[in-house]
């Protein structure tokens, strides 16, 4: 619990809400089956933010099996944060931060090496918030966004 918002992983029923908020806070939006499809294959790593029975902030991760961003040769097993969003009336009450930790225990609980996300540039609050959480900036990604903004691709290693 942050005050008092629950904090829980996502159920089914969840999914046209956790849909909902995609759209309102974010310009990247993904099909139905892609939010489906991430649920069932890691429902540890998606989580939602509750207050009074409404959904107002989710995370959902996937994994993946590629190179390394830490060690220059290696394929390993990682998380990817693919979307974090909380509505803007409930931003400020530490949800992103909690939804974070709760996603990268569950990516943790799949025996990873590390989790990784993209972030635009521009959003300083979650930089920030990432470096807080121990994410380091390992590049940055040339007109990564649809509207040619760059992002920072940030990773954490897990010990």
């Amino acid at each position: 619990m942050v005050g008092p918002y629950i904090i829980r992983r996502c159920e089914t029923a969840d999914l046209p809400t956790v849909m909902d908020i995609n759209m309102l806070t974010l310009p990247e939006h993904y099909s139905d089956y892609f939010f489906e499809s991430i649920l069932s294959e890691l429902p540890e790593s998606f989580i939602v933010a509750e207050l009074y029975s409404k959904v107002v902030g989710y995370i959902m991760c996937k994994i993946e099996f590629g190179f390394s961003n830490f060690r220059k040769l290696g394929f390993v097993k990682k998380g990817h944060v693919v979307s974090v969003a909380v509505l803007n009336e409930h931003r400020n009450q530490g949800l992103g931060n909690a939804l974070m930790i709760e996603g990268i225990n569950g990516v943790i609980a799949r025996n990873t090496d590390e989790i990784y996300l993209e972030v635009r540039i521009s959003n300083t609050a979650a930089v920030r918030m990432y470096e807080r959480l121990g994410f380091q900036i390992k590049s940055r990604l040339r007109t990564y966004y649809r509207d040619g903004e760059d992002a920072y691709l940030m990773a954490l290693e897990f010990a």
